[in-house]
């Protein structure tokens, strides 16, 4: 769900980079950066912050990134995609750079050091992607949502937000891919065994998590 490699590119690089062609601005909780459907005409920078990417159909909602600091996003864009095909919206306060499509073009061709940095980082996405994809299809619920657990964990250590964090058990359970009757097992069956516990919001004791991922391997091996 999240990228396990970030890259630390200060707004004043960016600025030197791209003049004109970025603007910056602070996000709310909750507040939308760009909607599915919107026209796709620019790409996003997570300066600090974490954003969540949904996607609605007429009968379901998933979540299907949860991007951290370092992260970039909306970059279908470059790849031809006119319209956006899901929501963006920050989790806690955040805040985005938005840089110009076509002045990202033009960076990209102009620049091989961006464009490594760009190229290493989409490249981190399709491995994480195919990693959540044979979790999505092989591992069991139990497990997914262990790995959920592990990602809001290392948002929480990075962030140090300064209210606990509160994610509904239907957030999680559109996460992982489940029922909320399930998620409800699992979770208290992990507070039980100390993974998580419950003081104004979620906390969750990382070292647990890591452990009960260690003694419970993907069901995919390697050939």
């Amino acid at each position: 769900m999240a990228s396990k490699r970030s890259f630390g590119v200060s707004q004043a690089v960016l600025r030197r980079k791209f003049g004109s062609g970025m603007t910056f601005r602070n996000y709310r909780d909750k507040e939308v950066v760009f909607s599915q459907g919107d026209s796709a005409d620019s790409v996003f920078y997570i300066e600090t912050g974490t954003v969540k990417l949904t996607v609605v159909s007429t009968r379901k909602k998933a979540i299907i990134a949860i991007l951290q600091r370092g992260s970039f996003f909306g970059e279908g864009c470059l790849a031809g995609q006119t319209l956006r095909i899901c929501t963006a919206r920050s989790i806690g306060q955040s805040n985005i750079v938005r840089l110009q499509k076509e002045k990202t073009v033009r960076t990209l061709k102009r620049d091989p050091q961006f464009a490594a940095l760009f190229v290493g980082y989409l490249l981190s996405r399709v491995v994480r992607i195919e990693e959540d994809l044979i979790d999505q299809f092989f591992n069991f619920s139990e497990r997914r949502l262990a790995r959920v657990l592990m990602l809001f964990g290392q948002i929480t250590k990075e962030s140090k937000p300064e209210s606990p964090l509160k994610v509904s058990q239907s957030t999680l359970a559109e996460m992982v891919g489940t029922t909320r009757g399930r998620v409800s097992k699992f979770m208290n069956n992990f507070k039980r065994k100390g993974l998580v516990t419950y003081n104004g919001g979620l906390q969750i004791n990382n070292s647990l998590v890591i452990e009960f991922l260690q003694n419970r391997p993907m069901s995919v091996k390697k050939s």
